[in-house]
């Protein structure tokens, strides 16, 4: 260690291989770490040699060192395991010891083509309700990870047999153009309206797997008015954008569930498209069930945001805006 305000750590890492994808291409996972912490990493042979502030040093470190778990793990590191990581520093827990579950410790989805990590507690959080009761909340602002991550615990539910079906409804609410007018059938009417959670599926299953599966209605994506009447059963049930869903709409969606299922609804209270003067079910529903066993509700903030980093500080924005209002 050198003496002063700036310090230098040295890292060894046994395996030159692992080190090397440790470091990405042209050291781009090197630099992405300098970035965030503002230190210097100077690679010597098998070691790495770290400069900087003491804080600097030991955020850096522990990155590096958890990084290079995953590769020892025979798992990769990207840029989306770094945010990771950095996230986890940050809140200065451990996150085998906060949420061990499932899978040896570690907080994972497993889905027909990729393997799932939440990034924060809150997303880990929310992932342990998503297993653990027959009804979940998940509200808070967008590119938290709200629907993604559900629809990627309903596809492991799907495949590891816990559920016989997925089934993913959104409310088809209005924005300029009244759905009788514009042109199609009615499944080509209602196809923009479902488009997020056919994306997320496609990150999930295989393309000819999952027509399959709609095929065989596996998979249903539809508006939640097409839910009335029936009793969802051994399914997997996500209600996404359900600020959006009036009072009667959500008690008529709630009271769809079935034995063996499990029901996830998620919204954001910042975004409500319903008409002036409409109440939104969401916020009823909060009132009305957070005091019911079984039922859980699960918050995120723009600390959450796991999309580009201008989305939370433009919800950080807003947040700040609507307080001084």
């Amino acid at each position: 260690m050198t003496t002063g305000i700036l310090s230098e750590t040295v890292l060894e890492f046994p395996d030159n291989r692992l080190l090397i994808d440790l470091c990405g291409e042209f050291d781009r996972n090197l630099t992405d770490i300098e970035s965030r912490t503002g230190v210097q990493i100077l690679r010597r042979g098998n070691q790495l040699a770290i400069h900087g502030s003491e804080e600097a040093l030991a955020d850096a470190t522990q990155v590096l060192q958890a990084l290079y778990q995953r590769l020892e793990q025979g798992r990769a590191v990207g840029h989306g395991d770094i945010d990771r990581e950095f996230r986890m520093a940050e809140d200065h827990t451990d996150p085998d010891e906060q949420l061990e579950m499932f899978t040896g410790g570690k907080v994972e989805i497993k889905t027909r083509k990729k393997l799932i990590e939440p990034r924060t507690d809150a997303q880990k959080a929310y992932v342990r309700s998503l297993y653990q009761n027959e009804m979940a909340f998940g509200i808070g602002p967008a590119g938290t990870g709200k629907t993604y991550l559900a629809v990627a615990v309903g596809v492991n539910m799907l495949i590891t047999g816990a559920v016989d079906k997925i089934i993913l409804c959104r409310p088809a609410v209005e924005a300029g153009e009244r759905l009788g007018f514009l042109p199609g059938t009615q499944e080509e009417k209602v196809d923009p309206y479902m488009q997020p959670l056919m994306d997320a599926l496609n990150d999930f299953l295989p393309g000819k797997q999952l027509a399959k599966m709609r095929e065989e209605k596996t998979v249903e994506i539809a508006p939640s008015a097409f839910m009335r009447g029936r009793t969802l059963s051994n399914a997997f049930v996500v209600l996404d954008e359900a600020q959006n869903a009036t009072t009667m709409q959500m008690k008529m969606f709630l009271t769809r569930l079935g034995e063996g299922s499990r029901m996830v609804i998620t919204g954001d209270r910042t975004q409500i498209d319903l008409p002036r003067g409409v109440p939104s079910g969401l916020a009823d529903a909060e009132r009305l069930l957070d005091h019911i066993p079984g039922i859980s509700f699960n918050y995120f903030s723009s600390k959450d945001v796991v999309r580009h980093p201008l989305v939370a500080a433009i919800i950080e924005a807003y947040e700040k805006d609507a307080e001084g209002a």
